[in-house]
């Protein structure tokens, strides 16, 4: 039976399967699946619990040990195997078949991998591992998705937010389920249940060089050249690597473009800022920078950003940090200082 990580709750208060395989290429949910197994199995009486991880010079004699071996108090026993690559090898396939084959009602099998494609899927010892107990399939939360999973998420916690503070907080911390579930327990720890603004969430981003990036960038949208060139110095006096400014700065020149080729065909600019999910705290900044500069300017602005990836990697001459301040005064509406 394949279930997706979403339907696991409710199939655990139905049944307790013997075999588990859980994989997929998003930790959060792999992570968070293994852990309701997990519990679900203590409630149950299983509480021993035997890890092994799969890798070179593993012996698979070590599974039929712990799965033929009794427990000393009688005690019932998970047996969670670590499969990084998904390929147990000829002989894992041999030992994981022969292990439906012969699985009893004292011991949980859990495997847990990586990505689990089409062709693992069809493989024999996934199937006998399917058609004994469950398939968790975990894939990536897309991006059209995320912000209803983290409002989902946050309302879990108890926090009640604003649509620009789900959009931030989306935003830092670009599709890292992980990491967005760890922001958000920050929040519950700092301000407990109840309702949090977008000033809460910002101050809260553990990341305070990618907070100062972005701040570039709204800094930079606003027409401040003074505080753009603070940021940028600040930026690299802290060490930051230009490619992760430069990054931040040729996102929002892609997405400024392409709001300016619309409103470049009569869209009208609220219009556009709906439809490409604005929020509404940044819509003023946005609104002006689009007011300020031409679809052709923000062309110039991608041109410059190229040519400062290749400068960075080294494929033409020139100075990463002065590049990048002229870009940040030239978004601004400034003039462009002289390179030195």
């Amino acid at each position: 039976m394949k279930i997706k990580p979403d339907q696991l709750q409710h199939h655990l208060q139905q049944s307790l399967a013997s075999v588990y395989l859980v994989g997929g290429d998003e930790p959060l949910q792999v992570q968070e699946s293994c852990d309701a197994i997990r519990q679900a199995a203590r409630q149950q009486g299983f509480t021993e619990r035997e890890v092994r991880t799969v890798e070179r010079g593993f012996s698979w004699d070590e599974v039929l040990q712990l799965t033929s071996s009794l427990s000393l108090f009688g005690d019932k026993k998970i047996i969670e195997l670590h499969l990084p690559t998904g390929k147990p090898g000829d002989e894992g396939a041999r030992v994981l078949r022969d292990y439906v084959a012969h699985a009893n009602d004292d011991t949980l099998l859990m495997v847990i991998c990586g990505k689990l494609d089409s062709s693992a899927l069809k493989t024999k010892w996934a199937q006998a591992l399917e058609q004994a107990g469950v398939v968790v399939q975990v894939w990536p939360v897309e991006a059209a998705q995320l912000h209803d999973w983290m409002q989902t998420r946050l309302r879990q916690h108890g926090l009640q937010t604003s649509r620009d503070a789900v959009a931030l907080l989306v935003e830092r911390v670009e599709g890292n389920l992980l990491a967005a579930a760890q922001e958000i327990d920050k929040l519950v720890l700092l301000h407990g249940s109840g309702r949090i603004d977008v000033e809460a969430v910002a101050e809260a981003v553990s990341d305070s060089a990618r907070y100062s990036i972005y701040t570039l960038v709204d800094t930079a949208l606003t027409g401040r050249s003074d505080k753009t060139i603070k940021i940028i110095n600040g930026l690299k006096g802290e060490g930051i690597e230009p490619v992760l400014v430069l990054w931040a700065l040729n996102r929002e020149l892609r997405s400024l473009a392409a709001m300016a080729a619309e409103v470049r065909k009569g869209t009208a600019i609220e219009a556009v800022l709906n439809r490409q999910r604005v929020w509404e705290r940044r819509k003023p900044l946005v609104r002006e920078a689009l007011k300020r500069h031409s679809l052709g300017r923000w062309y110039g602005f991608l041109q410059h950003s190229a040519r400062i990836d290749r400068i960075i990697k080294g494929a033409e001459v020139g100075k990463p940090w002065d590049e990048l301040l002229q870009l940040g005064l030239s978004i601004a509406g400034n003039t462009v200082l002289e390179s030195s």
